[in-house]
């Protein structure tokens, strides 16, 4: 049995300015979607587009700030919207008070959905083009924040096996049974199975909106069973089918990535 370390969450204290692991292992998540959209680039179909719509580095750039500004404002309005809807109707101001922690990935991936179909028109191009470009970027982002999750010891999973070699005590638990390091499955599943199931997928002729969609049902079965062995929130716990506020999120995600690969898979092959 495992105890989680209890990881310091200050990285650096400089005087008054700490800086935190949980915000550096954002700054690497925007870095690694730079590093990796810039070789996106090179590959097809956006290497061989020219004129107005080829691609540059200044698109990468854009892509990256209305992305982050997409996940901010989805993630919270998300995690409103879909886990605590009746306490926020009653305490609207609070919606805004970030600090206080609250971020849903399903939101915030509706953020960058719209972000990106903002940008998508305003330089005249396929929403579903700009999707298949940074789709296979996006995991390693999640591996990223999986990583600040397990430093500051939240997120964890359900109660294990006692005989279970890596399971792993949580003390902010409450508890000192040992659990399932969830973090570390949704690292693994999400994060880096997914970037390399996805990058290599896309590397091929793919139809436009295949890629795409194959994120969605990628992510979507991943966090579903990565969902088994994750505490549910405490204030929603189970919910109908014995399917957690997680999981029931997936479903019309998976059912949404197979509709629009299938209705791509139809399509002519274009660019």
């Amino acid at each position: 049995m495992l105890i989680h370390p209890e990881i310091n969450p200050v990285a650096l204290q400089l005087g008054p300015l700490a800086i935190h692991w949980y915000g550096l292992t954002y700054l690497a998540a925007f870095g690694l979607f730079f590093f990796l959209a810039s070789l996106r680039l090179r590959h097809e179909p956006y290497a061989s587009i020219t004129g107005p719509g080829a691609w540059s580095r200044r698109d990468i750039e854009d892509i990256l700030f209305l992305g982050v500004m997409g996940v901010v404002i989805g993630g919270r309005l998300g995690y409103c919207l879909f886990y605590k809807p009746g306490y926020y109707l009653s305490h609207p101001l609070e919606i805004f008070f970030v600090w206080q922690g609250g971020m849903s990935f399903h939101g915030g991936m509706l953020g960058v959905l719209a972000s990106q179909l903002w940008f998508a028109r305003s330089r005249h191009r396929p929403w579903l083009q700009v999707m298949d470009f940074i789709a296979p970027c996006v995991p390693t982002g999640l591996a990223a924040g999986r990583v600040g999750n397990f430093i500051n010891g939240e997120l964890w999973g359900r109660f294990s096996s006692p005989d279970l070699p890596w399971g792993m005590v949580f003390p902010h638990s409450g508890s000192m049974l040992p659990r399932h390091p969830s973090q570390v499955y949704q690292f693994l599943m999400e994060g880096l199975l997914l970037f390399v199931l996805l990058w290599l997928y896309a590397r091929g002729p793919r139809k436009m909106g295949q890629v795409s969609g194959a994120f969605l049902v990628g992510y979507g079965v991943f966090r579903f069973i990565a969902e088994f062995f994750r505490e549910p929130d405490d204030f929603l716990g189970i919910l109908a089918l014995g399917m957690s506020m997680g999981q029931w999120l997936c479903v019309p995600m998976i059912g949404a990535g197979v509709w629009l690969w299938v209705w791509a898979s139809n399509r002519p092959l274009r660019t």
